[in-house]
C-alpha cells in the first residue's frame, strides 16, 4: 500500500527557494492539496499528474507510487525531476491517451483555468480514474484578483498581465461551476491564501526589488505567521483544492 507523504516532508519539497516568503503561497497550496488527498493508495498506486510541468507535485505527494506526468509542452520532457518511478508523456488533457479506469488518482493542479474546453478535461480525468479513485484539483476562486490589497497596485503588474503570462483563459471557478464540471459536489475541499497571507502573495509578484520585499516580509511576518497557522480548510481563501471520488 502506498501512503501519502507526511505533511512536513511534502512541504519541504516546495520548489521555491524562499518557501516562507516568496514561495509562501505555494506552501499554502501544497498544504491544501495534502489536506484533501487520500491518505493511502491501493497497492503501490498509480497517479496521473495532468499539466504537471516541472514541479513533480504528485511524486512528492505519493513518493512510493508510480507517477505519470502528462503535459502538452514537449519541451518539459527534458526538465522533469528525476523521480525513480516517474515517466513523462506529451499529451492533451482533453484527450488522455489512457484506457478507462487506469489510475488511482488523477491530479489537475492549477490546470483547468488554462483550458478552454475544461468540461472535456474534467470528463477525461473522471474516465481514466478507477472506481473508488480520486480526481484532485486546485484552482483560483472565481473572484480571485491581484493584487489583493489596493495599496499594492502601484507596485504590482496588472492582473491581466499576469493572467496572460500564466496562460489563463478564465479567472477561476465557483464551487457550483466545478460541481457542474464533475457532475457532483466535491468530497473534500480546502482553501488557501487567506486575507492575511495574501499580502505575501502580493509582494511576491510585485515589481519591488529584493530589499523592499525583504523589508515588507519582515514587517508583516508576525501577523502572516498567525494567519498561516490558524488557516483551516473552511477559512475564507482566494484559491481552493478539491477532491472528487469516482
Amino acid at each position: 500500500m502506498s501512503h501519502k507523504a507526511p505533511l512536513g516532508t511534502f512541504l519541504a519539497g516546495n520548489p521555491f527557494p524562499n518557501g516562507l516568503t516568496d514561495g509562501l503561497f505555494y506552501r499554502e497550496k501544497m498544504r491544501a492539496i495534502h489536506r484533501v488527498a487520500p491518505p493511502r493508495l491501493e497497492g503501490r498506486g498509480r497517479v496521473l499528474e495532468v499539466g504537471g510541468g516541472r514541479s513533480g507535485m504528485a511524486s512528492l505527494l505519493y513518493p512510493e507510487a508510480d507517477i505519470v506526468t502528462l503535459d502538452i509542452d514537449p519541451a518539459l520532457a527534458d526538465s522533469q525531476p528525476s523521480w525513480e518511478r516517474s515517466v513523462f508523456i506529451c499529451g492533451d488533457a482533453r484527450a488522455l491517451p489512457f484506457p478507462d479506469d487506469s489510475f488511482d488518482v488523477v491530479t489537475l493542479f492549477d490546470v483547468l483555468e488554462h483550458i478552454e474546453e475544461d468540461d472535456r478535461a474534467a470528463q477525461e480525468a473522471l474516465r481514466v480514474v478507477r472506481p473508488g479513485g480520486c480526481v484532485l484539483v486546485s484552482t483560483p476562486e472565481a473572484e480571485w484578483h491581484y493584487p489583493y490589497y489596493k495599496a499594492m497596485r502601484r507596485y504590482c503588474p496588472h492582473e491581466s498581465e499576469l493572467m496572460r503570462e500564466w496562460g489563463h483563459v478564465r479567472r477561476g471557478y465557483s464551487d457550483p461551476e466545478l460541481d457542474a464540471l464533475f457532475g457532483r459536489p466535491a468530497e473534500r475541499r480546502a482553501t488557501f491564501i487567506n486575507p492575511v497571507t495574501a499580502f505575501f502573495h502580493d509582494v511576491a509578484f510585485s515589481r519591488l526589488g529584493p530589499r523592499r520585499r525583504k523589508l515588507l516580509y519582515a514587517l508583516a511576518a508576525p501577523l502572516t505567521a498567525v494567519g498561516y497557522m490558524l488557516h483551516r480548510p473552511s477559512t475564507r481563501g482566494t484559491e481552493t483544492a478539491f477532491a472528487w471520488r469516482k
